[in-house]
C-alpha cells in the first residue's frame, strides 16, 4: 500500500509538474501545423462581427512595472475588452529622442497580464530593429543593420534573427517589425540611413533574407519594411508625406527587390509606408498605405504576397495630414480606406475608438464586404497558431536568465561590431595610437596628447561614455569634452586651444536617426562649424568616427583619417577604441556610397598590430 501510495504521488506530482511547463509559450519554428490551422478556422467561425474587427486593430502599451490599478493599465485592458483588440505593441516611454528603458521582468509579466485579460490570445509585436535592446535593458546590445552590411557576412544577420528571436520569445513579443527591407539609395534620407542594409538591391536581400531564416527558425514572426520602400526619399514620414520621385522601372529594378527575395524566404509580414510614389498611384491624395494600385495590385497580385499586410503607425504625421477631418472621423475614414486598399493590421490608430467605429460602420453599410474582413482575421489567427498562441500564452518568467544576455550572445554581438568598423580614410600620421601606461615627465603635455571631442545630440546621454572610458583606460591622461548643440559655440574656442595643442585628435560623431527629429545625416550647425574649425588647423592629425550615419562626411571633405562605426552602441564605441589602438583588425567595407567622398565597398584594411 505504501508502494502504491508513493507512486501515485510521483505520477501525481509529475503530472502537475506537465500541466505547469503546458501553461507556458514553447518557441519553436514558426510553422501552421493542422490543429493550428482548425483552431484559427473553428476561432474565426466562433467571432461576432464585433470581435472580428477588433483583431484588426494594434494599440500601444508601454512596458514597465505598473500597478493593476494604475490609470494606463486599465485603460490598456479596457481597450482590449471592450473593442476586442488582436494585438498591442510593446514599447517604452521617451523624453526626446531618450528612451526610459524597461526590464525584461517587468515587460514579460505586463505581457502575461495583458494575455490573461484578453479573451484570445494576444499578438505581441515590438519595433526590436536592433533587438530587444531597443526598448529593454539588460539584453543583448547589437549595431545598426547598415554595421551589419558592412562586415558582408550575411552569416552574421542569421546569427542576429536567431538570438533576437530567443529574447523576444523569453519576454512575450512573438512579433518583430523588422527586417528594413528599404535600399537606402538617397544619402539625404533623414529616417532610414543606417536603419537599411545598404543601397545595394542585391546585398540588402541577401542580409534580409538571412534575417527572416534565423528569426523564423526560433519562433518569432518577422516584418519586411517599408513597402514600397522607403530609401530614395528626403522626409521623414513621422511628420510629413514623403516621396518616391523614381520611375517603375527603377521601382522594381531597385526597391522591389529585397521585398520580392523577403516574400520568397518566407517573410510572415510586410509594412506598408506612408509615402508616395506617383510611378505607382497616380491619386496624390493616397499615400501607399491607402492605396489599392500599390498593395492590392502590386504587393498581393503582381510580388504574391498572402501573408499579413500592416500598416505602418497610423498616428505617424505624414498620415494625419492627408485626413483633416476632427479625430474621431479621421481614423475612422483613414482606418476604412487601409482596410480598402487590402491592409490586415491596422497599427496603432490615432483614435481607437473613431477608427473601430468607422469599419464597423462600413462593414454594415457595404462598404467593406464581411468577407474580406474575414480573409484578414484568418490570417491574423493563424499566425497566432503559428507561433503557438492557441496552446498558450503566458511565458515562464522564471527562465529569462537562463537566455536572455547569455555570455555567446554579447560575444557575437561585440565580433559584429568589431568586424563593422571600416576605415575610409588614413593619411598615416594617426594611427595607431599608443597605450600610456604613465605620466612622462612633462605632465602638461601628457594631459594633452590626446584629445577626444564627442559631438552628442544631447550631452546627459549615453553617448560617448563607453568610448571615454576604453580611450582612458589606454591614456589616462587623455581629455575628452563633450559637446551638443546648446553648447558648441560657447566651447569653441577652449576646443580649438586643446585641439592645437593635442598630439592627435579624435572627433566622435553621433548621427542617428530619430522618428520626428531633425534630419539624420548631416551635424547640426553648432557642432558642424566647430568640427570645420578643428579640420581647419589640425585636419592632419585629426581622426573622426562617426558613430551612426556614415554620410556626415560628405559635409568635410577634408577629413583626413576617416572611420565608421554605423551605430551609436557600447559595442561600436569599444570596437573603434580597439581598431584605434591596433587591438584587432580593421576589415568593414562601405555598403553604401558617399558621393564626393568614398565609393560603395571602400574600406582600408588594416592588421591588428603586434603588442
Amino acid at each position: 500500500m505504501r508502494k502504491i501510495v508513493l507512486l501515485t504521488g510521483i505520477f501525481l506530482l509529475g503530472m502537475c509538474e506537465l500541466l505547469v511547463a503546458n501553461d507556458f509559450q514553447h518557441p519553436a519554428q514558426v510553422a501552421l501545423d493542422r490543429a493550428g490551422k482548425n483552431w484559427a478556422q473553428k476561432t474565426l467561425k466562433r467571432l461576432s462581427l464585433q470581435e472580428k474587427i477588433g483583431q484588426l486593430f494594434m494599440i500601444k502599451v508601454l512596458g514597465g512595472f505598473v500597478n493593476s490599478e494604475n490609470p494606463d493599465y486599465l485603460k490598456w485592458r479596457d481597450q482590449i475588452t471592450r473593442y476586442h483588440v488582436g494585438s498591442v505593441l510593446l514599447t517604452v516611454p521617451s523624453e526626446g529622442s531618450i528612451l526610459r528603458k524597461t526590464e525584461p521582468y517587468e515587460a514579460a509579466m505586463l505581457i502575461n497580464q495583458l494575455q490573461r485579460d484578453s479573451k484570445l490570445p494576444l499578438i505581441v509585436a515590438a519595433d526590436f530593429e536592433r533587438g530587444p535592446s531597443m526598448r529593454l535593458d539588460g539584453v543583448t546590445i547589437f549595431p545598426h543593420a547598415m554595421a551589419f552590411a558592412a562586415t558582408k557576412n550575411p552569416d552574421f544577420a542569421r546569427r542576429f534573427g536567431e538570438i533576437v528571436a530567443e529574447e523576444s520569445r523569453a519576454v512575450g513579443v512573438q512579433w518583430n517589425f523588422f527586417p528594413d527591407a528599404d535600399v537606402n539609395s538617397n544619402p539625404a534620407n533623414p529616417i532610414i540611413n543606417v536603419r537599411s542594409f545598404g543601397e545595394d538591391p542585391e546585398q540588402v536581400s541577401a542580409f534580409v533574407d538571412a534575417y527572416i531564416k534565423g528569426a523564423r527558425e526560433q519562433g518569432l514572426l518577422t516584418t519586411a519594411k517599408h513597402f514600397p520602400g522607403h530609401g530614395d526619399t528626403a522626409a521623414d514620414s513621422h511628420i510629413g508625406v514623403a516621396t518616391v520621385n523614381r520611375s517603375r522601372r527603377e521601382i522594381e529594378d531597385v526597391d522591389l527587390v529585397p521585398f520580392r527575395n523577403a516574400i520568397k524566404s518566407g517573410v510572415d509580414a510586410i509594412m506598408v509606408a506612408h509615402v508616395t510614389a506617383p510611378a505607382l498611384e497616380v491619386d496624390s491624395q493616397k499615400v501607399a498605405t491607402t492605396s489599392p494600385a500599390i498593395i492590392t495590385g502590386i504587393l498581393r497580385s503582381e510580388l504574391g504576397f498572402q501573408g499579413i499586410i500592416a500598416t505602418d503607425a497610423l498616428d505617424m504625421g505624414a498620415l494625419g495630414r492627408l485626413y483633416p477631418q476632427a479625430a474621431p472621423e479621421a481614423a475612422g475614414r483613414a482606418a476604412v480606406d487601409a482596410i480598402k486598399a487590402g491592409n490586415d493590421v491596422l497599427v496603432l490608430p490615432s483614435d481607437l475608438d473613431g477608427a473601430y467605429s468607422g469599419v464597423l460602420n462600413a462593414v454594415r453599410s457595404g462598404e467593406i464586404s464581411e468577407p474580406r474582413i474575414d480573409e484578414a482575421v484568418l490570417k491574423i489567427l493563424q499566425a497566432k497558431a503559428s507561433v503557438g498562441l492557441n496552446k498558450a500564452r503566458l511565458v515562464d518568467v522564471n527562465a529569462i536568465s537562463s537566455v536572455v544576455a547569455k555570455p555567446e550572445s554579447l560575444a557575437f554581438a561585440q565580433q559584429v561590431a568589431d568586424s563593422a568598423i571600416t576605415l575610409v580614410r588614413d593619411n598615416g600620421h594617426v594611427l595607431p595610437l599608443r597605450r600610456q601606461t604613465s605620466p612622462p615627465s612633462d605632465a602638461p603635455l601628457f594631459e594633452n596628447s590626446l584629445v577626444c571631442i564627442l559631438l552628442v545630440n544631447d550631452a546627459r546621454s549615453e553617448n560617448g561614455r563607453q568610448l571615454e572610458r576604453d580611450l582612458r583606460s589606454r591614456v589616462p591622461g587623455m581629455r575628452a569634452i563633450y559637446v551638443d548643440p546648446s553648447t558648441a559655440a560657447a566651447l569653441t574656442p577652449e576646443i580649438q586651444g586643446a585641439a592645437a595643442s593635442a598630439a592627435k585628435v579624435i572627433v566622435a560623431a553621433y548621427v542617428t536617426p530619430v522618428a520626428g527629429g531633425s534630419s539624420s545625416t548631416s551635424l547640426a550647425p553648432g557642432p558642424a562649424a566647430l568640427l570645420n574649425s578643428v579640420l581647419k588647423t589640425a585636419a592632419a592629425k585629426t581622426l573622426v568616427i562617426s558613430f551612426g550615419s556614415p554620410y556626415i562626411a560628405m559635409d568635410f571633405p577634408t577629413i583626413q583619417n576617416y572611420l565608421c562605426a554605423y551605430s551609436d552602441v557600447a559595442i561600436g564605441e569599444h570596437a573603434a577604441a580597439k581598431a584605434l589602438f591596433g587591438e584587432m583588425p580593421i576589415e568593414g567595407h562601405l555598403p553604401v556610397t558617399i558621393p564626393g567622398f568614398a565609393a560603395r565597398g571602400a574600406g582600408l584594411q588594416k592588421p591588428m598590430v603586434a603588442p
